[in-house]
């Protein structure tokens, strides 16, 4: 199975250590489907990652490391087409993305935009617990908010 992960997800996967989308990240290291990415997306997530306002929040290294492992390991799609479907022209290029690479699904926290098309082309658009169940990954209780926030915490007092 082919998939693409908004980018979103992959800054959701460094803030929530075992939540969803760190799941679904892991779910992908282990081989249970191939993600596609594109110098698009690494470059958005470079830059996303860097926000001060989620700087606090996310380790450099952690998210050195999965830029690194994107690179490296998901399928490098190098030329796009043109897409013009969503209101925000700046999540174009995940359709592009999945057009371009016959995927399968793509997975996204996008309510407003995304999840409300439902499909592009072939593709199906999904949330992360969505696609979870699809792949088969037993859907135990995310941590709850108090948990993050503790983990959060620690992070920022260890500084």
């Amino acid at each position: 199975m082919r998939a693409v992960l908004d980018t979103n997800v992959l800054c959701s996967a460094l803030l929530t250590p075992g939540g969803l989308t760190d799941r679904l990240y892991r779910a992908w290291r282990e081989g249970r489907f191939q993600l596609l990415t594109s110098e698009e997306q690494l470059e958005e997530f470079r830059r996303v990652t860097r926000y001060p306002r989620l700087k606090p929040f996310i380790e450099p290294t952690a998210a050195g490391a999965m830029h690194n492992e994107l690179r490296r390991l998901a399928v490098l799609i190098a030329k796009l087409p043109i897409v013009d479907a969503l209101r925000d022209p700046g999540d174009n290029f995940l359709l592009a993305m999945a057009q371009a690479g016959e995927a399968d699904v793509l997975v996204t926290g996008d309510k407003h935009d995304l999840l409300s098309l439902k499909a592009f082309q072939r593709t199906r658009i999904v949330t992360a617990r969505q696609f979870l169940g699809q792949i088969g990954d037993t859907l135990k209780r995310s941590p709850t908010r108090k948990v993050v926030a503790a983990r959060r915490s620690r992070r920022r007092t260890a500084r």
